[in-house]
Order: structure tokens, then sequence, then C-alpha cells
């Protein structure tokens, strides 16, 4: 296998100019926004709210702890970590589009203390070191272009003794579950996004961007190499998604 050409970077099965990675992964979601949560709950029937819902528990965010959440969306970690007890929630992305959505649900929701929003790029945070005692983020590593620089800069704005969790797709473990996932990823899934959102090839890069994201152990030497320690992980669902943690001493 030849070496990779460093100005390029995967775009799901594409390599494009990894200048123009961020500009094209807004753009996904500047189109999917509107609709985001409706798609959430019919691609994956409804499970990523269970899957969430154990990724809440296992970030933990306590009364004494401000959580950053990265690439938080439309808020469902940022609000479910709230009402389940955490301190401060900065609900922090680099899409506008997604944030006005959070920004909205939070109002409908009567939510007006405890949760911040933040517009900026995970890649390069503008918050002090060593601020905050949680970091978590669900399903946006993978969009992300410098992955490493996202989990050094998680680790930069840790306070020591605090943690990293990340929930992302990954690797399916139960060798009977892959054709079936894989025909619902690449057949039924930009079908919906067609259907439902008027968008069927956001979604298939949303297909894509699973399969070309680093497996559970590769993440975990990710996290390692970024320095964060006494790293694991934990498989949900066959392995279609995985909690990963790690800690700043």
């Amino acid at each position: 296998m030849g070496e990779r050409n460093p100005d390029t970077v995967d775009f799901g099965y594409r390599e494009v100019p990894r200048a123009e990675k961020a500009r094209m992964v807004r753009e996904v979601f500047d189109s999917v926004a509107p609709r985001y949560d409706l798609m959430n709950d019919l691609m994956s029937l409804g499970v990523h709210r269970a899957w969430k819902r154990a990724f809440v528990n296992a970030v933990g965010a306590g009364p004494r702890d401000t959580l950053l959440d990265l690439a938080g969306g439309t808020g469902d970690v940022a609000f479910a970590a709230r009402a389940r007890g955490a301190g401060r929630v900065v609900l922090s992305d680099v899409n506008p589009a997604m944030l006005s959505v959070a920004q909205g649900r939070a109002l409908d929701r009567g939510i007006v203390d405890g949760v911040l929003f933040l517009c900026a790029d995970a890649e390069r945070l503008p918050l002090p070191d060593r601020s905050v005692e949680k970091v978590s983020i669900a399903f946006g590593l993978r969009n992300c272009t410098d992955k490493p620089a996202v989990l050094r800069e998680a680790r930069r704005v840790l306070r020591p003794g605090g943690r990293f969790h990340c929930l992302e797709f990954s690797r399916v473990e139960v060798e009977a579950l892959a054709p079936l996932y894989d025909a619902w990823s690449f057949r039924v899934l930009p079908a919906l996004g067609a259907r439902v959102a008027g968008d069927a090839e956001s979604y298939r890069y949303l297909a894509e961007s699973i399969r070309t994201f680093p497996d559970q152990q590769a993440l975990a030497t990710m996290l390692r190499d970024a320095g964060l320690e006494r790293v694991s992980w934990r498989s949900l669902s066959g392995g279609i998604v995985a909690i990963h943690s790690g800690w700043r001493f």
C-alpha cells in the first residue's frame, strides 16, 4: 500500500483536498440540520436515543462539573447531561445551522440556565487550558478533518483528573450482523435521505464516513497518542457504536 497524500483527507470513500473537507462537511450539515433529529430516529430505528442515554450516564457530569460537549449538534447530549445534573454544559459546534436548531430546542424546553452555546472548531477551541472537568463528543469526531488535533485540544482544556468521552460508530463485532448493517447503510439510508430530507448524497456520505472511521482498537491508540491515559472502550449493539474514554492526569 502506498503512502497517503498528506494534502488529502477522506470524505466518505473519496479523497478530497484537506483544506476543503471542513467546508464540505459544513454543507452536509447545513442540508440535514432541519430534519436531523427525525433522520436520526429513522436511520437508527430510534436506537440512537438508547446509545446517547448510555453515553450521558458514562460521562457522569455532576453538579460541580463543567462539561464541554464538542460537535454538540442539536443538543441531545448537552440537554440530557444538564437534566442528569451537570453543573454547566458548553454546547459547542462548528456549524451555525446546527447550533440554531439546538438553541430553538432549548427555548422550546424552557432551558435557560446552565447551557451555553459556542460556535467553534473542535480543532482550535477558544478556551483556556485546564478549564473544564469533562469533555464529550458524540457522533462528531469522524466528521473532523484533523482528528488527532481534536483529541489534543480535548486533553488541553481538561483539568487534571478530568475525563474525555467519545461515542462514535465503530466496527461490527457480530459477523451475522455485518451484511444486514451494510444493506441498511448503503441502500436504505440514502433512500430515506432522498425521501425525507430531499438529500440522498449527504446520507450516503454519513454512511461512508462510518466505514472509514478507525475501529475500537485504533481509536483507543489515537486517544493514547493524544496524551490521554487509562483509555478504555465499551461496544454497544454488537459493535455498531462504541464509547471510548480517557483521563487527563
